[in-house]
This record gives structure tokens, C-alpha cells and sequence, in this order.
């Protein structure tokens, strides 16, 4: 057991210290914290460890909700005050695009915080092994029973609880509130709501053609139709692109298929200085292909949404020699996790 000084929480929620010139990672710590640790995997660069005691905790160190916290794999914050919470994951975001993405300078913009950060979640997903009920255990394969999610909404415990209160097969269940289809959709209705105005306020006004790609079920597109004479939606699940078709304004069009395989003839034939370019795509970012379509498109901005603050990074690196980052909006949709959106805006230089 060796005592520690937390000095940082990464992200993905693991605290930084450092003992005998190594890193070390250790769990539910908040930065300034004196603690103990055991370490349970110690590499050539850094070591892991579990926590076993705080011993000078920090001001912003709360009871966390949850009976199943620490064990159950979902959350990694709920042991933190909320500002705090939101203060170290803006901190993150800014730390990954300056070391990933290269960048000096990060122009942050204010977190967007969650209006409930407990009894949000529209959906998740249970697993049923052996009679037990219940969210994978932290780094582990275990199950751990679960009679109730704090995170998730009323309605969606609800259903949680008629589940344990049947026979059911071995398997997954997805639990959801009413409404949806089968496609992705954002999580936390309430900051959906958020991350819609941060969008709609990040487009230039005045121009021509929105390109929504990776468009969903055209939760954007659909707000953002007013601001634009044209709206293009890309999205390659079919049931998506049809619930975003029966929803469409007269001036919205939405193409079934890969981003890769539409994005170049929709850029070529349309004013590229008048386009605002939506990329959402999904947490692997994207592909060396889309960003080559992208940068010889040459839309006039571009706003990226992402789920991964690394591959936001990454993408970054590429879209920055051509373009001009002026803003970066953290945006919690997923309190109490280590999980963040962000929202970007890139204005393309003058050639």
C-alpha cells in the first residue's frame, strides 16, 4: 500500500499521481486528494491501483447516490460535486485537443451543464445471466444486481423493475421511455434540447446549404431547416433516413447510404463558401476518406459534434491546416459518467 497526492483525473475518470517517477492511475479520487492505494498492475510507464482510503479529502467529495457505486461499471464522478464534475471534464477536453490534436491555442467556450444531473437517461441497456439482473462490474465481467438506476429516468426504472419481476432469458435488454425508433438517439433529452440551441447559435446565418452528415433521424437538420435554403441529410441507417423523411420540411432532403459515398458530389455541386458543414459521427470519428472529402470540399465552416474528445482530437489535427478553430463547447450529457460531448466550430481560412 503506498500513499499518493492526486494531481489530476484523466479522462475516461482515473486519477494522476505519481510515486517513485511513475504514473499512476487510481480510482474515485478528486485532484488534491491524500489517499492510499494498492497497486494492482504495475507497467514499465505507469502502474494502476484501487483505492483503499482517503486521507485528506477535498471540499467537492460527496455521497454519491448510488448503492452500486464503485462496483457497477456506469458511472465514475457520482463521488464528486457536480460544478466540480463539470470543471474537470472541460479541463480534459482542453487537455486532449492540445496534446492529440496539437493545438496551442483551445478557444474554450463555458460547459454546458446538465439540468438533472440524476434521472436522466431515456434508455439503457440491462444484462440477464443466471437469474441475475443487473450492469457489468467495473474492469470486470462479473454482473452486478441491480434493483434501480439513479441516472436513469422514473419510466425507464419502471420498466427495469417489471423486468426483474418476470421470467426472462438469459440475454440483453434494452429498457427505453416510450417514443424512439431503432436508431441511435441522444440519451438525455433535456441537454439534447441544449446541444440543439449550441448548434442552431454556432451556424453562420445567411448561407446556403446545410450538409448534416452522420444525420440520424434528422434531429439537427430538422431545427436547423429555418436557417438555411437547402437542408442535405447523409445517414446509412435506412430506418433513420425514413423517420427523418416523414419529418421533412419542403427544403430538407435526406440520402440513405455511407458519408464516404455521398459527401464529395454534394459539396461539388453546391456554393462551398455558402455551405455549413455538420459532422456527428460516431466515437471512432471519422475516416481518413470523409476527412479528405471534407477538406477538398472546402465547405465555408464546419461545426463537429463528437462523443470522444481523442478522435475529436485526432480529426482535428487534419481539419486545422485548412481551417480556423473558434470555438469549443463542452457539453455534459452524461452526468455522473466520464463521458462528454463536445461541440466545436472551424471557419475555413482564406486560400
Amino acid at each position: 500500500m503506498i500513499p499518493l497526492i492526486i494531481q489530476d483525473v484523466a479522462f475516461g475518470g482515473k486519477g494522476v499521481a505519481r510515486h517513485d517517477g511513475k504514473v499512476v492511475f487510481v480510482p474515485y479520487v478528486i485532484p488534491g486528494e491524500t489517499v492510499r492505494a494498492e497497486i494492482t498492475r504495475d507497467k514499465k510507464k505507469f502502474a494502476e491501483a484501487d483505492l483503499v482510503s482517503v486521507e485528506t479529502a477535498s471540499p467537492d467529495r460527496v455521497e454519491p447516490e448510488c448503492p452500486y457505486f464503485g462496483r457497477c461499471g456506469g458511472c465514475a464522478y457520482q463521488h464528486i460535486g457536480y460544478d466540480r464534475q463539470l470543471a474537470l471534464k472541460a479541463a480534459q477536453v482542453e487537455q486532449t485537443l492540445r496534446r492529440v490534436g496539437r493545438l496551442e491555442h483551445v478557444p474554450m467556450q463555458p460547459a454546458v451543464a446538465a439540468p438533472k444531473p440524476y434521472g436522466y437517461r431515456n434508455r439503457i441497456r440491462i444484462h440477464v445471466v443466471d437469474g441475475i439482473v443487473g450492469f457489468f462490474a467495473v474492469d470486470a465481467h462479473a454482473l452486478i444486481d441491480v434493483a434501480q438506476c439513479p441516472i436513469a429516468a422514473p419510466v425507464v426504472n419502471e420498466a427495469l423493475r417489471r423486468l426483474r419481476a418476470a421470467p426472462v432469458r438469459d440475454g440483453d435488454y434494452s429498457l427505453r421511455a416510450p417514443g424512439g425508433g431503432p436508431f441511435f438517439e441522444q440519451t438525455n433529452p433535456e441537454v439534447t434540447k441544449e446541444l440543439v440551441a449550441l448548434v442552431s447559435a454556432s451556424v453562420g446565418r445567411g448561407r446556403q446549404l446545410l450538409v448534416d452528415a452522420y444525420c440520424g433521424g434528422g434531429l439537427f437538420a430538422r431545427e436547423l431547416a429555418p436557417l438555411f435554403e437547402q437542408v442535405i441529410g447523409i445517414e446509412e441507417n435506412s430506418d433513420a433516413v425514413k423517420a427523418a423523411r416523414h419529418h421533412a420540411q419542403p427544403n430538407e432532403t435526406y440520402l440513405a447510404g455511407d458519408v464516404a459515398d455521398h459527401l464529395a458530389e454534394v459539396l461539388a455541386t453546391h456554393d462551398a463558401a455558402r455551405t455549413t458543414l455538420l459532422l456527428d459521427p460516431p466515437a471512432t470519428g471519422l475516416t481518413p476518406r470523409v476527412l479528405d472529402l471534407v477538406i477538398g470540399g472546402a465547405p465555408g465552416e464546419i461545426i463537429y459534434v463528437s462523443c470522444n474528445p481523442a478522435t475529436l482530437a485526432r480529426d482535428l489535427v487534419t481539419l486545422s491546416r485548412d481551417y480556423t478553430l473558434t470555438a469549443v463547447t463542452p457539453v455534459d450529457m452524461f452526468p455522473q459518467t466520464a463521458e462528454i460531448e463536445v461541440v466545436v466550430k472551424l471557419t475555413r481560412r482564406p486560400a
